[in-house]
């Protein structure tokens, strides 16, 4: 794989941390690392934020900076989205005053499971006019879905409540990310903008270790969505092993 390749997988890296044992010296490191890749490669390469539990977004927004690496946060009861509406809308809101420019957030699939598609959706919304001007990804936890029809329809009511990216999973079950389930999704942001010129971005997360398995979704959106969503701004991978393959491949070059 070429340098140009690998670099272009890095700038599309959500560098996340979301372990119960994550302290401020943890967090700090990860961004050290991610800012000495940006003095490595000031052209591209380095990731496009930081993901992090809230209470961490101070720090992370302080050590970045305007180093432009954005400063991003899961928020909402993650990873279950098991909580009162009243306390996710205020966590969302507590992340972007600490720091956040970007919020990870779940559709809540219990609801979807039932059937009670209007309340699941309400609580995007919800959380949607929480965000401001903060970027907004759900999560569809597309493992735990039970079809691909559930995927598609997870990916339309995140797509309608205003999301800015859809996501496949938190990292915390199995399967995570899968080619079949981002395929689905593409196809309904495909469809979206088709009918009303709005892009929506995509991030594959979880279980996503090797440049060849992170180079397979990036090929997959080239085919589906085409050349112009291969930018940070519309294509992520959530992703923390990941990097190290990655700058591996690019020492063995």
């Amino acid at each position: 794989m070429s340098n140009e390749t690998l670099l272009q997988l890095l700038s599309f890296v959500d560098y996340t941390t979301l372990s119960g044992e994550d302290t401020r010296e943890r967090v700090t490191h990860l961004c050290q690392k991610a800012l000495a890749l940006k003095t490595q490669y000031p052209q591209g390469g380095y990731p496009a934020a930081i993901c992090v539990y809230p209470p961490f977004a101070a720090l992370v927004r302080k050590l970045l900076g305007t180093s432009g690496i954005r400063t991003a946060c899961v928020a909402g009861a993650f990873p279950s989205g098991q909580s009162p509406l009243e306390i996710k809308v205020q966590e969302v809101r507590w992340s972007i005053e600490h720091g956040a420019q970007e919020i990870d957030t779940l559709l809540n699939r219990g609801l979807l499971l039932e059937g009670r598609h209007e309340e699941a959706l309400a609580e995007l919304q919800a959380i949607r006019r929480a965000c401001k001007g903060a970027t907004l990804k759900v999560i569809l936890e597309t493992g735990a879905l039970e079809s691909t029809q559930q995927i598609a329809q997870a990916t339309q009511m995140a797509i309608k409540a205003g999301a800015d990216f859809v996501k496949t999973s938190t990292g915390k079950t199995s399967p995570a990310a899968t080619l079949e389930a981002v395929e689905v999704m593409a196809r309904e942001v495909a469809a979206h903008h088709k009918a009303t010129g709005r892009k929506v971005g995509i991030k594959p997360a979880g279980g996503i270790t090797t440049a060849s398995e992170a180079q397979a979704y990036m090929e997959l959106i080239r085919t589906l969505l085409g050349e112009e969503w291969l930018t940070p701004q519309l294509f992520r991978i959530g992703a923390s092993r990941l990097v190290a393959n990655l700058l591996q491949a690019l020492s063995q070059n």
